[in-house]
């Protein structure tokens, strides 16, 4: 993340306050103070794995949409009516 990398050049070497960088990047002193504290130079979120609701249909999904490829525009069902 670029921005990550702009806090921590503009607050150790141009001495810029964590106020004034919260005013030129809208986050919160604290997100600031956060990054700044932080040795990592890219934040990591974790996102969980969620099944889909259409994993269980996904073969017969796939079937179909190669099904309706081949057919003309006029004849082919749309996403809605699969």
């Amino acid at each position: 993340m670029d921005l990550l990398s702009v806090i921590r050049r503009w607050h150790f070497r141009q001495g810029i306050p964590i106020r004034e960088i919260k005013l030129r990047t809208g986050l919160s002193r604290n997100t600031i103070r956060k990054y700044l504290r932080a040795d990592a130079v890219e934040p990591v979120f974790k996102v969980p794995d969620r099944p889909s609701k259409l994993d269980p249909f996904a073969e017969k999904l796939t079937g179909w949409l190669r099904v309706e490829a081949g057919k003309s525009r006029k004849q082919k069902r749309t996403a809605k009516q699969l």
